[in-house]
């Protein structure tokens, strides 16, 4: 029973990031933290790092976190917690950073219809280069108008 427990709770909290992602990425990103994520719309810089990288140092930060729960404190429900968050990470991480961004030169040849879909979403968000006026703003769900 608690694999069960512990596997949903995995997956919810995937899920439900998803949507904490699509909320702190319209109302926060384009939002009041504009100047931390404004680099990634506009190359103006020459690093590989971008501003908009401390995003990912937040969600790690609350990840580690909950694994710190589960250690020190024993809660086990924390740590199902912790490997989602984590485990949408690293999806987040090769869906955008790698596969739609290329910056990693992996996964360029991903053209079935579901990478189709998510690239055509994701460059149209990347059209409306101000903090306002955006579109598609999920990662892994994005409209099936996409996907045509």
């Amino acid at each position: 029973m608690e694999i069960v427990l512990w596997s949903l709770i995995f997956i919810v909290t995937f899920i439900i990031m998803e949507f904490n992602a699509w909320f702190i990425h319209k109302y926060i990103m384009h939002g009041f933290l504009w100047n931390l994520h404004e680099d990634h719309h506009h190359k103006t810089h020459d690093s590989w790092f971008e501003k908009n990288d401390w995003f990912f140092v937040f969600f790690a930060s609350i990840s580690i976190t909950f694994k710190l729960l589960h250690s020190f404190l024993d809660l086990w429900w924390a740590l199902p917690i912790s490997a989602g968050i984590f485990a949408y990470g690293v999806a987040y991480f090769v869906v955008h950073d790698i596969f739609i961004h290329q910056r990693f030169k992996w996964l360029r040849k991903a053209n079935n219809t579901y990478a189709k879909g998510v690239r055509r979403a994701h460059k149209i968000h990347h059209k409306h280069l101000g903090k306002g006026d955006g579109e598609n703003f999920g990662m892994l769900i994005v409209p099936l108008k996409y996907f045509k």
